[in-house]
């Protein structure tokens, strides 16, 4: 094996080495917000039956740019009134919007696809201002989630019921496929318009009407993107976008008959709440909870396509996805060439603003990210691991975090045992492919898992054995709209994209047809 030339690793992703700061960024930022702010799809307000609408009390919460902790714009603060009010709206909505041809509804939904696309850069843009990503990765995002739009747009059509042979002569039997009705969408930050598109997308193909709450702390990009359907001639109440107070507007969608179904992305802890809370009023629920992947690195690996996709899968959105690699799991016999390639890649990742060309990782969310991070990097160290690279606040200040490997980390650990969230790799060891199974399953997420091997027979035993909703081979980046995403044990329920994402947001209806002997 080859130990994979720095330059060869940088690229993956990033075509620039340089470190250094520019001092261009700011101004490149400002005057990407100056723009912004003057765009026609720039929204500060909830979307509320096709109007858009203030707090009834006026209060306002904040937007802050991650990389400087500037305010970007004020939206208003909602609560249970403001999302009463969407829910009715919705509810209003789709009396009618369930009952156009599932032709006219793509047709409606390949109109937004075309106008996201027509609008990527500064959607894009966007992204990197409110959340902090790469600019790059930001348009990246856009494309990502414009395809669930298209995808869907091509799916409402293919919506198909069945006829089942009856067992009685005089009768016929078949079943239906009906839209679930009003949906509450609670979507996360670390990717504030994919996450939107992946479920609004299936749940308006299949006639449904929506009430997204995306994360108070990046509404702007829910907002352009729902100004683009309303554009598209998406009819006013078909989605509906409040903000604001998580709590209240949660516990309305929840209390209220006629949400029929939620969906949500985020945590383990808020996704119990939400299934509990559905109990009540026996809602369908669909949740992609949080993760903690393991990275599997076997002896007879390609060094070099498992730093590569290791890079990747680690450090994308500055390790806060769900399906980062959270632990990097080495065979004993490569793990000494393999953290030394993979620290060698590793330091020439650019930290810094999304705007600055060549930068791969930018600051985390807020300042509570980075002292999770601190605190699982001090329980490792505590516990005898070692930090091989990084390990601390980057220069830059503000929320930025130096790319960090951890190694002779153990299961016990924090790092180990829960999501970190940030950009930080820790290793461990293993000797038998038995071992190592059983350490990435030791876990109780089940999301996402990763595994480097050149042997086609233990490719199918470890992949079938690894319990986890989604498994890379041989890659590091894994999602994509045609592929069903959703994970086992506490990593949530229900499958997003795909055909598969569809039946999310669909009922069955069995019709048996009597008296057919009649004349």
């Amino acid at each position: 094996m080859r130990v994979l030339p720095v330059l060869a690793v940088s690229k993956i992703l990033t075509s620039h080495l340089s470190r250094t700061h520019r001092p261009s960024a700011s101004r490149q930022m400002s005057t990407a917000a100056s723009s912004l702010k003057k765009s026609p799809i720039f929204r500060t307000l909830g979307l509320i039956g096709g109007k858009w609408i203030d707090a009834y009390d006026s209060k306002t919460i904040q937007v802050n740019n991650p990389s400087t902790g500037e305010i970007i714009a004020e939206v208003p603060f909602m609560g249970t009134l403001e999302t009463n009010d969407a829910i009715s709206s919705a509810s209003d909505a789709f009396n009618s919007w369930s009952k156009l041809t599932a032709a006219e509804r793509s047709k409606y939904l390949r109109k937004w696809y075309d106008l996201i696309m027509a609008h990527k850069e500064e959607l894009g843009q966007l992204i990197t201002l409110e959340q902090g990503k790469p600019l790059k990765e930001a348009l990246g995002e856009v494309n990502y989630g414009a395809s669930f739009i298209e995808f869907f747009a091509e799916e409402a059509k293919r919506i198909y019921g069945d006829i089942i042979p009856a067992t009685l002569g005089d009768r016929r039997l078949f079943v239906l496929k009906q839209p679930v009705g009003v949906v509450g969408a609670i979507t996360p930050w670390n990717f504030p318009l994919a996450m939107i598109t992946r479920k609004v997308g299936p749940a308006l193909a299949c006639g449904c009407t929506v009430v997204v709450k995306p994360s108070e702390l990046t509404p702007l990009t829910a907002l352009a993107t729902a100004e683009l359907a309303l554009q598209a001639g998406i009819p006013p109440g078909v989605i509906n976008v409040v903000m604001g107070n998580a709590t209240k507007i949660g516990d309305a969608l929840l209390a209220s008959t006629q949400v029929r179904k939620i969906t949500f992305t985020g945590s383990t802890a808020v996704g119990k709440k939400l299934m509990a809370g559905a109990a009540e009023t026996v809602k369908r629920v669909s949740l992609e909870l949080g993760g903690n992947a393991p990275c599997i690195v076997f002896d007879d690996a390609d060094l070099d396509v498992a730093v590569k996709g290791t890079l990747a899968a680690k450090f994308r959105n500055s390790g806060q996805t769900c399906v980062c690699a959270n632990r990097i799991i080495v065979q004993e016999g490569i793990y000494e060439k393999f953290a030394e390639a993979f620290s060698k890649a590793v330091q020439y990742l650019q930290v810094g603003d999304g705007f600055t060309e060549g930068v791969v990782q930018g600051p985390l969310i807020n300042e509570a990210a980075v002292q999770k991070v601190e605190t699982f990097i001090q329980d490792a160290m505590s516990k005898g691991a070692k930090v091989l690279l990084g390990g601390k606040r980057h220069s830059l200040g503000m929320t930025f975090y130096e790319p960090t490997i951890v190694t002779d980390v153990k299961s016990e650990m924090l790092l180990a045992s829960e999501e970190v969230f940030g950009p930080v790799a820790p290793m461990l060891r293993f000797k038998t492919e038995e071992e190592a199974i059983h350490m990435a399953n030791n876990t109780k997420a089940g999301l996402a898992a990763y595994i480097f091997t050149n042997n086609v027979q233990r490719t199918w035993r470890v992949s079938e054995a690894l319990e986890y909703g989604l498994v890379g081979v041989n890659e590091g980046i894994i999602s994509t709209e045609v592929a069903p995403f959703g994970g086992v044990k506490q990593s949530g329920l229900g499958r997003e994209g795909s055909k598969y994402g569809i039946d999310e947001y669909l009922e069955v209806k069995y019709v048996c047809l009597g008296d057919m002997n009649r004349s």
